[in-house]
């Protein structure tokens, strides 16, 4: 297994749809290993195949639920869908998101609090379970992913400024940004805080999540 680095907002893989997974073959299993411990060397909950630069539906997660869904587990051609969006602002002490294709940043996004989740595992078994709360956020953070939407891309009003700033701040928006997880110092600061419950700057019980 290797830890792949994670490119960030600006790199034209994050920005356009992923493809359709047709062969089922050691190189995807490779690249699901390789996922798995790329997201778990950056502390993520989720990790989309594009933000390592592959532009293949496929994406991993690690993250406790109360769905009875596995801690750990990966989907390939997954399609996610939802509840209503809640119609209400989002809190930011609530509803804070952020993104490993966004280092260090995090904004506040309402999303529907539950979803169906269907896709397929290595084996080409179906896959099929609800997910509730920061874990239904979490399958629409990473689905997103492979549409070619960040979470930024759907902030409104005053977060979408302030994410359009700091993009700016940051000099990203524009091929060849990266970071390396393992490498280069956590983003999100878990090089100081090594706890199990913090592991992706949420567990949902601090009302925040990167993925």
């Amino acid at each position: 297994m290797t830890v792949r680095p994670i490119v960030i907002i600006g790199e034209p893989v994050l920005h356009r749809g992923a493809a359709l997974v047709t062969t089922f073959d050691d190189e995807l299993r490779t690249l699901v290993s390789d996922m798995h411990e790329t997201n778990v060397a950056a502390n993520g909950v989720g990790l989309a195949a594009p933000q390592i630069g592959v532009g293949l539906r496929v994406f991993v997660w690690k993250m406790t639920n109360d769905d009875g869904v596995p801690e750990s587990g990966h989907l390939i051609n997954p399609t996610v869908t939802t509840s209503r969006a809640p119609t209400d602002r989002p809190d930011p002490n609530e509803d804070s998101e952020g993104c490993l294709s966004v280092p260090g940043e995090s904004f506040a996004l309402k999303r529907p609090l539950s979803a169906h989740v269907v896709g397929y595992d290595l084996d080409e078994n179906l896959v099929e379970f609800d997910a509730t709360g920061w874990f239904a956020r979490c399958m629409q953070h990473e689905y997103d992913h492979l549409n070619g939407t960040l979470y930024v891309d759907r902030l409104a009003d005053r977060q979408a400024k302030k994410a359009r700033r700091a993009v700016k701040r940051n000099g990203w928006g524009k091929p060849g940004h990266a970071w390396h997880p393992g490498v280069d110092v956590d983003p999100f600061g878990h090089d100081e805080a090594h706890d199990d419950e913090h592991h992706a700057h949420a567990d949902g019980h601090t009302g925040e999540l990167a993925g």
